[in-house]
Formats: C-alpha cells, sequence, structure tokens
C-alpha cells in the first residue's frame, strides 16, 4: 500500500524534480517507509512505499530490464504468484519478489491491455519512454484511489489523493458547484466527479492512456451478468452450493493473506468479517490469526461484545480496546487534514479508531467490505420489498401510515425506529433506485435547489436517474432484472466512493494497509454471475455466505440484525457537539461564505436543537463540507 504521483509535460518541456518531491511529500501517510523519483525529459513520476512485501527489494518507481518502462504502483496484485512463472516463461528476468514487477513485464508483452490479466487492488501510472505514452489504471471495484488533472497548458497530473495534484503550480484550486450539490445528495463525491473543479477520479474497472497530448479513457472489466446453468428451486436442497462458495472465498482469503508484515483481521462481530476471520483460522490456525476490534463506553452503540464472542468462538489472538465518546470527537479537528474531500459517513471516525488500534500491532488488516453490496446485505434491500407493498396501498392507506409514521416522538438514539420509519418515507414516492439513494442520502433534489443560494447546475436527482439509465444500458444486457440492477447500483456508487473511500483513507491515515477479501476478482465474478434469489430471498440477504456459516460462527451472530459502524450523530449534536455546531453553522458565517441559504441551515439547526425534528443526516453532512471547506480553501 503506498501513495502515487506523477506528471507528463507537453513535449520539449522539462519536469521539475522539486514539484515531483512536493507532490509526493503530501501522501507521506500513505508511505511512511520511503520515498522514490523518476525524473527523466518531460515525465516525472513519485512514490510514497509502505513496505508490505520484498521488503528489500520492491524499491519504486521500478522499471523493465532496459529501463523504457516505468511503474509508480499503490496496492497488491494477489494473482502475481500464478503470473510471474508465466512471464519468466517468455525471458523476462525478474530481480525482485515484489508483485510491483510483473506490472512492467506484463506490460511488455500485452501493452495498455494487460490490466485485464490482474486480480488484485491496485491504482498505478506507467511510463512507456518508447511510445511517449502515460497509462493509469484503477482496479475493478474501486479499492485504491487515483485522481487526475489535464491542465490548460497541456500537463497531464495524477495522484492517489486529490493534495497531491493541489502541489502542482498548473492546477488553481476552484470548488467544482455541481460536485457540492452531488456530495450532498450522495454524501460523497460520486463516479469521475471530485469537489475540485477540473480534477477527476479514473473510475473503477477503467483504463486512461495519455499520448500525443491527447487522453483516452475505456472501461476493461464489467460484471458479468448472466444466470448459471444451475438451478437449485426456491429451497436449497443440500450444501452444495454454500460449500461451493466457501472453499472459494477461503481461497480468495488465502490469496490475501500474502504478506512479509504482520498480518490481522477486523472483527465487528457482524457476518462479513466474522466469515473472513474464520477462513483465516482454517487457513493459518487460531493460534496465528489475530483479530482486532473496539468498543466505547456508550452502550447505545458499543458492539464489543460481539467481535468478543466470535473471537472466542474461533480461538484467535483477540485485541480489544474500549475508547470514550470524547476520544470519537477528538479526531473532528484533525479529520480534514487526512480527508481532502467533504464526506458525510460519520463512520469514518471509529473506522480511523480501529485502523490506528490496529496499526500498533499488524501493518495489514483483512475487513469484511464488499459482502453487502455483492449479496444484498444491507436492510434497503428489505426495505424495497416494504416499497412495492407501500406503493400498492390505496392514497388513503398511505397518507394514514404517513401521519402516523410523522407523529412519532423524535428519539435520538443510534438508528431509532422513528428515524427508520421517516427516513423510509423519504423515498416511498420514488422509484425504486431512487428510493435507495435517497434512503442512504441526507438531502433531496428539491431540498438543495432550495439549500444552495446559486443553485444547482442541475437536479442531482435527474442527474443519478440519467447517469444509472446510460451505464445500464451501455455496459449491461436487455432484460437485466430489477435486482440485479440495483446490486449493480451499489457497487457502481455506495461501494467505491463511500465504503471503500472511506476505508482507504481512514486507514492510510495510520499508514495501515486494509484488503477486502470478498472483492476478490475471481470470487466477484462468481458471484455476478449467480442467480440474484441465491444472494436475497424471503428478506434475506447474503443467503450463500450465510448458509456456507452455518457451524462455522456461532448462531447468534449470524441471526442478528445488521447494524452499521455507526456512532450517535444526533444525540452527540444536542450534547457534546452542540458548541461545535453552532459555531460551525453561525448565521454570520454562512452568509459570508455565500454558498447556503442562512435561513434554511437556521431552521435545520433549531428544529434539531429542540428535538421536534431529527436532522442528523442533513448537519452532518454540512458540518463536514464547513470543516472541509475551512481547512482546504
Amino acid at each position: 500500500m503506498c501513495g502515487i504521483a506523477g506528471f507528463v509535460n507537453p513535449e520539449g518541456e522539462p519536469a521539475d524534480s522539486s514539484i515531483i518531491q512536493r507532490m509526493t511529500a503530501v501522501l507521506r501517510h500513505r508511505g511512511p517507509d520511503g520515498d522514490g523519483f523518476y525524473v527523466s525529459g518531460r515525465v516525472a513520476l513519485g512514490h510514497r512505499r509502505l513496505s508490505i512485501i520484498d521488503l528489500a527489494g520492491g524499491t519504486q518507481p521500478m522499471t523493465n530490464e532496459d529501463g523504457s518502462i516505468w511503474v509508480t504502483f499503490n496496492g497488491e496484485i494477489y494473482n502475481d504468484p500464478d503470473l510471474r512463472p508465466r512471464l519468466a516463461a517468455m525471458g523476462h528476468r525478474f530481480v525482485t519478489n515484489s508483485d510491483t514487477e510483473c506490472l512492467v513485464h506484463l506490460y511488455e508483452d500485452h501493452g495498455p491491455g494487460f490490466v485485464s490479466y490482474l486480480n488484485g487492488m491496485f491504482a498505478f501510472g506507467i511510463w512507456d519512454d518508447k511510445h511517449g505514452r502515460l497509462v493509469l489504471a484503477r482496479d475493478r471495484m474501486g479499492q485504491k484511489p487515483l485522481y487526475w488533472h489535464l491542465s490548460a497548458g497541456g500537463t497531464l497530473i495524477f495522484g492517489s489523493e486529490p493534495k497531491a495534484i493541489l502541489e502542482h503550480p498548473q492546477y488553481n484550486r476552484t470548488i467544482d458547484r455541481r460536485g457540492l450539490a452531488e456530495y450532498l445528495f450522495f454524501e460523497y463525491l460520486p463516479y469521475e466527479r471530485s469537489m475540485w473543479e477540473g480534477i477527476q477520479k479514473l473510475l473503477p474497472g477503467h483504463v486512461l492512456v495519455f499520448e500525443n497530448g491527447q487522453v483516452e479513457v475505456s472501461r476493461y472489466w464489467k460484471a458479468e451478468v448472466a444466470e448459471l446453468g444451475l438451478d437449485l428451486g426456491d429451497e436449497y436442497p443440500g450444501p452444495i452450493l454454500p460449500e461451493e462458495f466457501w472453499g472459494r472465498f477461503r481461497q480468495a482469503v488465502d490469496r490475501h493473506q500474502r504478506s512479509d508484515v504482520p498480518l490481522g483481521v477486523f472483527l465487528s462481530g457482524g457476518v462479513d468479517s466474522s466469515a473472513v476471520a474464520a477462513a483465516l483460522v482454517e487457513l493459518q490456525g487460531a493460534k496465528r490469526v489475530q483479530t482486532f476490534s473496539i468498543g466505547f463506553e456508550d452502550q447505545t452503540f458499543d458492539e464489543s461484545a460481539h467481535a468478543r464472542l466470535v473471537a472466542k468462538h474461533l480461538g484467535t489472538q483477540h485485541h480489544e480496546r474500549i475508547f470514550s465518546v470524547g476520544r470519537l470527537t477528538e479526531l473532528l479537528s484533525g479529520l480534514c487534514q487526512w480527508l481532502d474531500e467533504p464526506f458525510g459517513d460519520a463512520s469514518v471516525l471509529p473506522t480511523h479508531l480501529l485502523s490506528s488500534f490496529a496499526r500498533e500491532h499488524v501493518t495489514v488488516a483483512l475487513g469484511g467490505d464488499g459482502a453487502d453490496e455483492l449479496m444484498a446485505g444491507y436492510p434497503t434491500f428489505r426495505a424495497e420489498d416494504w416499497l412495492r407493498t407501500f406503493q400498492q396501498m390505496p392514497r388513503f392507506v398511505q397518507q394514514m401510515i404517513s401521519g402516523i409514521v410523522y407523529q412519532m416522538p423524535v428519539r435520538h438514539r443510534n438508528f431509532s425506529l422513528d428515524f427508520k420509519a421517516k427516513q423510509f418515507l423519504r423515498g416511498a414516492d420514488s422509484s425504486a433506485s431512487l428510493a435507495h439513494q435517497r434512503w442512504l442520502g441526507s438531502f433531496s433534489g428539491a431540498e438543495i435547489c432550495s439549500l444552495l443560494i446559486a443553485g444547482p447546475l442541475e437536479d442531482p436527482e435527474k442527474a443519478f436517474q440519467l447517469r444509472l439509465k446510460q451505464c445500464m444500458s451501455n455496459e449491461y444486457p436487455a432484460g437485466l432484472s430489477e435486482a440485479d440492477e440495483r446490486l449493480l447500483q451499489y457497487q457502481a456508487t455506495y461501494l467505491p466512493e463511500d465504503i471503500l473511500f472511506k476505508v482507504d483513507r481512514a486507514s492510510m491515515a495510520s499508514s495501515l494497509e486494509v484488503r477486502a477479501p470478498f472483492l476478490d476478482a475471481e470470487l466477484v465474478d462468481w458471484l455476478a454471475a449467480m442467480p440474484y434469489k441465491y444472494k436475497y430471498h424471503h428478506g434475506a440477504g447474503k443467503l450463500l455466505l450465510k448458509k456456507s456459516l452455518q457451524g462455522r460462527i456461532p448462531d447468534s451472530i449470524m441471526n442478528r440484525p445488521k447494524k452499521g459502524f455507526g456512532i450517535p450523530v444526533a444525540a452527540w449534536l444536542r450534547g457534546p457537539l452542540r458548541e461545535w455546531m453552532t459555531d460551525l453553522l453561525a448565521e454570520q458565517r454562512i452568509k459570508t461564505q455565500g454558498l447556503f441559504q442562512p435561513l434554511i441551515v437556521n431552521r435545520l439547526v433549531d428544529e434539531h436543537l429542540r428535538g421536534v425534528k431529527d436532522h442528523r443526516k442533513p448537519l452532518w453532512t454540512i458540518l463536514v463540507f464547513q470543516m472541509w471547506y475551512d481547512h482546504w480553501n
């Protein structure tokens, strides 16, 4: 796991080595073990290294035998042990044991298309000196970030995080107003968008080629959604398919455990992380497996007892630390030092605490991310069943139910019943695709249009639905089921831009590498081809996973409802964070900033403080933006 940066100037304009040094220096948290540079002619590549594989020989940027191809690489290539002997048989000479070296040799043989051979999490830049070509690529699911900018002067600039590009003199800091509207809608920046005008994300599964001053971006992978010939009916006749899943999953965990430094497992006490720990125990033996969890003195959102139960059942070396609420709030002051884009998911705070704690013992951690998006594990998938029922009711019944829900007294506990019921109604008059986003997000399109002084350039709800429709019609076969479309929706938006963004930034701030075995390329392909009813059936998600875990983890863990890694934002904004909130959202401050309508912000604050409405999500989303704005502008 590392930080990468670089730029390519137009012909005849030499690269300034001091620029790449500044760009790389701001990524030190991603790679504290050393830096490296390649500066030649008009190109400059930089690298910050977190040593994981081949501690002595994996220095980057790395080159091929004749020095014509150079790479700066962030991530891990899990099928490197399979690729290496094939490349050696083709005559390539390896001088290190680093998985980075396979990239330059694969590129020699296959050009930019070589990326389709990779199973890993990665973002990299390859400079081909013979062709004067820069190639950027990002892994299939978006585990590793990669940003780029083409300046007015024709320089292509890239980096692991926007802060690296901000160091280049050919970029001028400007907020993207469309990005602000989309942030308020999604709670993150979706698709290619960043909060910085002109800085784009390379999308997951895409490759960018910069040659002769031209940029070409293309997709090299997409999920092949097609049902297998196997159909086991409505109910499983036996353990055949779940055991096949478990065998494939265990192979994925085996590929992900390769490391020359200590490795552990994030253990939340949920099904997904418990599955990772159980598979690693089968591979290594319980005594060699280290698991990590954190808890909180506030019992309303403390999950540590469940993690403790799983660790005891599996027999792992379990590490646990209990934090006070104050420790979480202390993180707020430093949040924007390692978040150079606003991000409205409050669980980034406990994720950072967990990462920092684990980093005291290990350099690599395995996590359970991706299972919910691949196998319909979120409560929103069940909410869609309720949505269909609700929308089929007579209008007067819908109105009666809505009236009852909105009369429910406000409770500021974490995921209280009134919060979930009212959040459900936010999407009740929408299409299923839009309903899911409304359930997850803070503001509707209409609310954003009222909140922003300048107004968005386009309604983000309409833009979202149009983008999703274009994606499905252009990239997937006609007749794709609504259920599969919903999974792909999560995999294209929420997974890379919320879940994986959060884990990457929160862990990299502590120089910890986090891997996600559920997102192994071979496993993802296999699951994509599975019928939806083997993932979600009769109101239960992650069906294959849960059936495969029977007898492997405690039944109580299997049957407990999903509970996110959240914090009690609603209560905190009326308690320990009240002064912080009222300061950041003070009327004069909002007026001076000139982005939000002061009257609307005041109303949100007032209603929440009086307890007449629960505005935890919209307030938190604005507050994080305010912190980001103060830090970076």
